[in-house]
């Protein structure tokens, strides 16, 4: 697969753009997939429709938008450092136009690695916004524990309304942790961070690549006339849609602990934990391995579409044809 050179400033917005379009059109899956995976003791939510349905019905529309703002604020920077690095990685370990495997594996993992500095922070703060809904939900829904206990038939009680929840914001919880904590608090979970994004890339970039140059190849439009041919978008969109969805199920498990981790508000009875061998434990020990795969479906949802949207609008080129930015896309 031939490597051509593209102008850093073109990596940079080409990576922006796709990662705004991508995180607009599929953030209400990823909300649900956090309040998933939060869940332990009390289920407030069955699946992820019946979650998606239960906050627009306290929450309102908009609710399933919580913690957006943080992600179309930073998610430029994170998929325009991802993506570019690996194209840079890539550009890096090729060899007479050529890439090996491990290569591309080895460009993956570096990808994975930087952009770690700014996905750790974005998670975090975008989890607390997130899981805000759940907490003030599960206060009405009473845990086992709870159902067990002798008193009064739940059917003739009714049941409370739901609190709308707090309406913390990023920037106060971003200044509230750095007066307590310090600078490292927004970097708590960042080893598990690094232990999903980096498999996640080493198996993601590979596949897209490979996937996207099975197919039919045009010329690249606004090449200069080098010849230079790259896929249509279609079938980048696919080929991302694809490795997408198969790389963010193969790390759910790595996504489960990550998430627990930087969840720093917990509901009634449910566990905390010190670490990433901690968590393994305590999630195997109390809710079984399956607990591992909570949120999976919607993760694959997520990732699907937005890594698909995101090769096919990086591929596309707007960087260098909205600001003139010299260099073509790399042909792969």
């Amino acid at each position: 697969m031939a490597e051509k050179k593209v102008s850093l400033p073109a990596k940079l917005i080409n990576g922006g753009v796709a990662g705004l379009v991508g995180v607009t059109c599929v953030f209400p899956i990823d909300l649900a997939k956090t309040r998933l995976q939060n869940q332990q003791g009390a289920q407030v939510y069955k699946g992820m429709l019946d979650c998606l349905a239960k906050t627009v019905r306290s929450e309102g529309y908009f609710g399933c938008y919580r913690g957006a703002a943080v992600n179309l604020t930073l998610v430029t920077p994170e998929k325009a450092i991802k993506l570019a690095a690996n194209d840079i990685f890539r550009q890096r370990l090729s060899k007479d136009g050529q890439i090996p495997l491990w290569g591309e594996m080895l460009a993956g993992c570096g990808a994975g690695t930087c952009q770690v500095v700014v996905t750790t922070p974005m998670e975090m703060l975008k989890i607390q916004l997130q899981d805000a809904g759940r907490l003030a939900a599960q206060r009405t829904v009473p845990t086992p524990a709870q159902a067990g206990a002798p008193g009064l038939a739940p059917s003739l009680v009714a049941p409370p309304p739901v609190p709308p929840p707090c309406r913390t914001s990023a920037t106060s919880i971003t200044l509230e942790l750095l007066k307590t904590r310090g600078l490292t608090s927004l970097y708590r979970g960042a080893g598990a961070t690094l232990l999903r994004d980096v498999p996640f890339s080493m198996i993601y970039f590979p596949l897209f690549a490979n996937l996207n140059a099975m197919g039919p190849r045009g010329v690249g439009a606004g090449c200069q006339g080098d010849g230079n041919e790259r896929a249509p978008f279609l079938q980048s969109f696919m080929s991302g849609c694809v490795a997408g969805s198969v790389a963010a199920v193969a790390v759910t498990p790595l996504d489960v602990i990550k998430t627990r981790l930087q969840t720093l508000q917990k509901g009634e009875g449910e566990d905390s934990y010190r670490g990433i061998v901690d968590c393994t434990r305590r999630i195997i020990s109390r809710e079984g391995p399956s607990a591992f795969l909570k949120g999976a479906t919607c993760r694959a949802l997520v990732i699907a579409p937005l890594f698909g949207i995101a090769q096919g609008i990086y591929f596309l080129g707007v960087g260098r044809d909205g600001a003139g930015l010299p260099g073509c896309l790399i042909s792969i």
